[in-house]
């Protein structure tokens, strides 16, 4: 398709990114934590978290998740802790590329509608919402907790009030591109669309093939995403690295604007009223609802698998928030297994993978060591979703 088609095409990102919001009165910086307000978190048909963090045997600092969004205002309490930063540049000299990306002053990411990695803007409050639903970590037991507190957000804005629709699509893909260069290992999307692109899907591709996680949101449009005309892009590409992800309210329900699929959207989390950090030129905390929400509780829950066993890869992690997913009634027909995110479950798969592992090691050195004659390595076998998958053939492109 002629990048002429593709632009004329292109969805128009803008409204489509952003939930129905509603500012909760009444929060403040001094107010106690207000992880108890929180059903997402505690709540019935939350995610579990507390028993999550319980569990949790490793550092939530060790992951970067790249929030490709309207930008993050870091100087929000509950997230000042939690700035992916770039020390090469942060010590380096202005306006200098110091660490040769390609990018000058990029020390929390980069602004790619202001060009500029010197400060981070989030006039909406959209990508602060989002950040804080993965990562927020309130040192001083007031404030709000994110799923992996802690956890380092490379802020990667691609929206402004003024940014068109192409506009907007371009500087996703230089985003896409901009964290599998840096390090990230999970990308969150909670925008997207009905058109297909083929520059982003090569850059979709280029993060599967780099190992890398992304987390994309399925949609407000209330329409069934397995049909074709109802496809919802990025979520939609079907790439082994995606996870399409609905919403669900604090009864268990489908939020009624999320768009569902029993074969293509992969699990629903929370994403009704759900009470985050926003940018400090709003006020500290609100309350925002839709799938954009819901995608960022599933990024967390891949960053705290993630901080528990750092080898694992991509598809280890998609198949355990999937697969561990607790069965709902009220989801029958919505996400593939009828699940909805837990990320208490999630955490115990990991770990039993992580068991299974050291014991599956321990024969193979020993059997090595007693008859090297008999030696075998592992690697003649493979599960199928380490396999390279064919490329996906796309009606738009009339193949």
């Amino acid at each position: 398709m002629a990048t002429t088609d593709v632009k004329r095409n292109v969805r128009m990102l803008m409204g489509l990114i952003f939930a129905l919001s509603s500012t909760q009165p009444g929060f403040s910086q001094t107010a106690p934590s207000l992880v108890t307000k929180s059903w997402a978190l505690v709540g019935t048909y939350g995610i579990d978290a507390r028993k999550a963090w319980s569990q949790l045997r490793g550092s939530c600092a060790s992951v970067t998740v790249a929030v490709i969004d309207t930008g993050v205002d870091f100087s929000h309490p509950d997230l000042k802790n939690s700035a992916w930063i770039n020390t090469k540049e942060l010590n380096g000299k202005p306006n200098h590329d110091d660490d040769g990306n390609g990018f000058n002053d990029d020390i929390y990411g980069y602004d790619f509608v202001e060009k500029t990695g010197k400060v981070s803007v989030d006039e909406h409050g959209h990508g602060s919402h989002i950040a804080g639903i993965i990562a927020a970590d309130s040192k001083d037991g007031s404030g709000i907790k994110g799923v992996c507190p802690g956890a380092k957000i490379m802020s990667l804005r691609y929206h402004g009030p003024k940014v068109t629709g192409p506009q907007a699509l371009e500087y996703t893909v230089n985003a896409i591109h901009y964290a599998i260069k840096n390090g990230a290992k999970i990308i969150n999307y909670s925008g997207g669309g009905r058109y297909y692109s083929g520059e982003e899907f090569a850059a979709m591709k280029a993060a599967e093939a780099a190992g890398v996680l992304v987390v994309a949101a399925a949609g407000n449009e209330t329409s069934n995403v397995d049909q074709e005309e109802n496809r919802y892009y990025p979520a939609s590409y079907g790439l082994t690295n995606i996870i399409s992800v609905g919403g669900i309210d604090s009864t268990g329900s489908k939020v009624r604007s999320s768009n569902w699929g029993s074969h293509s959207v992969d699990i629903a989390a929370p994403g009704k009223e759900i009470l985050s950090t926003t940018s400090t030129r709003k006020g500290l905390y609100e309350m925002l609802t839709g799938t954009s929400q819901a995608t960022a509780f599933v990024s967390g829950v891949a960053a705290l698998i993630y901080a528990q066993n750092s080898n694992l890869k991509f598809n280890d992690v998609r198949d355990i928030i999937v697969n561990s997913g607790k069965k709902t009634k009220t989801l029958a027909g919505m996400v593939k297994q009828s699940s909805r995110l837990s990320a208490a479950s999630a955490l115990e798969s990991a770990k039993k993978r992580q068991v299974i592992a050291r014991k599956s090691a321990k024969p193979a050195k020993r059997v090595a060591k007693k008859k090297p004659d008999l030696e075998r390595s592992t690697a003649t076998w493979q599960n199928h979703r380490n396999q390279t998958p064919q490329s996906q053939i796309h009606p738009a492109l009339n193949q």
